[in-house]
């Protein structure tokens, strides 16, 4: 009876945990997420060039946040390290410069914003994966991060939502300080209630693994030396370049082309782009737990395949003369679009030993955010800047375009890496 109790106590905790993540994920999501659907009425009011756009959503962002998440990683991987306290911190942080976003009076104040909202975000999904990962046995491990992983298109929803109908009433300003202080009592709540399993150990226990804790160096080489490692991180950046530039510019887009109002865009492609990026992430984490079991290549294949899907019917969706046809025809390919990120973050915490997970969950988003949330939406950008002169406002349209097709190459690299994951996943103690 006591190991019935203390089974339930041990699932109820788990539960606890995975669900006050992924509210966590879901704020900084909102946070993340919210300019995009503000950049065109910032734009108007700072003068601001689509090039500047393109830095403020994504490069300033992402250089911080990367540039301090393998640090952050390595002090999470630390055996003396209590990581919801850690996330607890970073949260109240990402969420004060939001709210500081809505201050700015020129570009360069809110540039710094943004850059102290990448640094606040840095310190979330390292610990989140390592603790999750610790907790969660592996057969389930892509369920469980592909639920944790929900808070991307929950928050991307909801920051259009709530980001667009707020500044349709009160302005931009206001949205940001609305959107972002609630994440200050959130950080509170964390830091009471999450638990992490190391705060059981005894004294002797976190000495004899802080003994065993790899040097940064040792553990970034371990990490990249799996041949499947890196073909992931090939893949995940591909896919993360195309996902925030797609999201950035087509919101700018249904508001140039279409004459949507920021409110409008929020509420109808936040909509339609949330729902099916639930149902992608979901549907990835069941499929490769369903099919990897018996085959470990087939934990990438929905992936691959959904990418290659999505491709000509996101072409037909920015081909469209209406906005209900536009929005419609992008269920689809951002379902298909959404179905990486579970198995992803699994095969990359069971590529590596265990005393290296922050740092492959770290090194796998350095490269996401870098290449995809920095250089994503800044090249598209510079390319509908580049374009503008001979298209005017349907530049956007002709960037996107191209970027319907580009889905191909993180199609490619899904498949190679799913090669290599019979021999090399959860091979490492």
């Amino acid at each position: 009876m006591a190991s019935i109790a203390s089974d339930s106590t041990r699932t109820t905790s788990v539960r606890v945990t995975l669900w006050l993540l992924l509210i966590v994920y879901i704020f900084n999501f909102i946070d993340r997420q919210i300019v995009n659907i503000l950049a065109e009425p910032i734009a108007q009011d700072l003068g601001l060039s689509d090039t500047q756009i393109g830095l403020m959503t994504g490069l300033a962002f992402a250089l911080f946040y990367t540039a301090l998440g393998l640090p952050i990683a390595r002090y999470s991987d630390r055996p003396t390290t209590i990581r919801p306290r850690l996330i607890a911190v970073a949260l109240a942080t990402w969420s004060l410069m939001t709210a500081l976003c809505g201050m700015a009076q020129n570009f360069v104040q809110l540039l710094l914003a943004r850059i102290g909202v990448g640094v606040g975000e840095a310190g979330c999904t390292p610990p989140a994966h390592s603790l999750i990962a610790d907790i969660v046995p592996p057969e389930r491990r892509s369920s469980a991060l592909a639920f944790y992983a929900l808070g991307i298109p929950i928050g991307t929803l909801l920051g259009m939502l709530i980001g667009g109908v707020l500044a349709d009433l009160f302005g931009w300003r206001m949205a940001f300080l609305i959107v972002g202080l609630p994440g200050v009592g959130l950080a509170f709540l964390v830091w009471f209630v999450l638990k992490d399993p190391r705060q059981s150990q005894t004294a002797e226990a976190l000495q004899q693994q802080s003994r065993d804790t790899l040097p940064m160096g040792k553990a970034l080489k371990t990490v990249m030396g799996s041949r499947a490692f890196v073909l992931l991180l090939a893949a995940g950046s591909a896919a993360a370049f195309l996902s925030y530039g797609k999201t950035t510019w087509t919101t700018i887009f249904l508001q140039r082309t279409h004459g949507l109002t920021p409110g409008e865009v929020g509420l109808w492609f936040g909509l339609i782009n949330g729902a099916a990026g639930i149902l992608g992430t979901l549907l990835g984490g069941y499929i490769a737990d369903r099919f990897g079991a018996t085959n470990r290549r087939h934990v990438l294949t929905a992936p691959a395949i959904g990418m290659v899907v999505a491709a000509p019917l996101a072409f037909l969706a920015y081909q469209a003369s209406s906005w209900p046809m536009a929005l419609a025809l992008l269920f689809i390919p951002t379902l298909c679009n959404s179905l990486y990120y579970g198995p992803t973050y699994s095969a990359a915490q069971g590529l590596v030993p265990i005393r290296a997970r922050a740092i492959a969950a770290a090194a796998l988003l350095f490269f996401q955010n870098l290449i995809g949330l920095g250089l994503g939406p800044l090249f598209f950008g510079m390319l509908s800047d580049f374009l503008r002169p001979e298209y005017g406002d349907e530049s956007v349209r002709y960037v996107l375009y191209g970027a319907a097709f580009l889905g191909l190459i993180p199609a490619f690299f899904f498949w190679r890496c799913s090669l290599h994951l019979n021999t090399e996943l959860d091979q490492k103690g």
